[in-house]
């Protein structure tokens, strides 16, 4: 298998001398999905939660509805593919569309089609303190980011606690490794919020509204699509979210007082 960070040695120059360094590095590494014996894609991402990532993007993609359909899944010896048998026959998207994720994120997923699910009404509501307090734990949670650095984290929350956690080197790689890991732990929280420290771009977009999450939360900024999408699935989108401030770019009714 292959480790999630490896050791490196960088010289620094600061104040005009040089000093010698050791540290931990996050790693990028090529991983195949496999689908029924064929080769679909490569991912780039943080070796770990593969098994995790690849059920949860076949999930994002549409392509499954449950663990139910997935017969077996394992990552290969190497640690660089990762094999998925459905107990049906599925054919492979025609063309893959690359996305704007980080380390070339692809998906066969038109953003501009209406997921089968809207958002309505004003649920559930959450104080604006909790924003910040959501970020916080978050940050908490950055077990692979304290050590490395140069990593993506993503949350699931119940509005209160965080239920799942998933880190990477590709943000968009973050929401398949939590989609994966509520299809395999049978963790599906009534309440979904989602938080993240990556930009949120169309694609992220898709996938929260795939995960049916009406509430997403971001330390950094939203694009202009995925406000446009937010706003037409009727999802909470917030975007530089810090302890004690954030932007509410789309349905702002969850947020007391509205």
């Amino acid at each position: 298998m292959i480790p999630p960070q490896k050791a490196v040695h960088y010289e620094r120059y600061e104040f005009k001398k040089w000093k010698p360094y050791d540290a931990e590095m996050i790693v990028e590494s090529p991983v195949s999905l496999t689908v029924n014996g064929e080769v679909w894609l490569t991912f780039m991402c943080t070796p770990v939660n593969l098994e995790e990532m690849a059920v949860g993007f076949l999930y994002n993609e549409g392509v499954i509805e449950s663990m139910e359909e997935v017969e077996h899944v394992r990552v290969c010896e190497h640690g660089d593919n990762v094999d998925v048998w459905l107990s049906r026959s599925v054919e492979q998207p025609v063309s893959w569309r690359r996305t704007s994720g980080c380390t070339g994120g692809v998906t066969a997923v038109d953003a501009l089609v209406h997921p089968d699910l809207s958002f309505n009404g004003d649920r559930p509501r959450v104080a604006p303190e909790a924003i910040g307090q959501l970020v916080e734990l978050l940050f908490q949670s950055q077990d692979l980011y304290r050590e490395t650095g140069g990593v993506h984290t993503s949350a699931l929350s119940d509005g209160e606690k965080i239920v799942l956690v998933a880190e990477d080197i590709g943000r968009h790689n973050t929401l398949d490794k939590i989609a994966g890991l509520c299809l395999r732990n049978n963790v599906w929280p009534r309440t979904r919020i989602l938080i993240t420290t990556g930009r949120i771009s169309s694609e992220m977009l898709q996938k929260a509204a795939r995960l049916q999450a009406p509430i997403l939360i971001s330390r950094t900024s939203p694009s202009s699509l995925s406000i446009e999408m937010a706003e037409r699935y009727g999802i909470t989108l917030i975007g530089y979210a810090r302890r004690d401030r954030f932007n509410v770019y789309s349905n702002r009714q969850r947020i007391q007082p509205a």
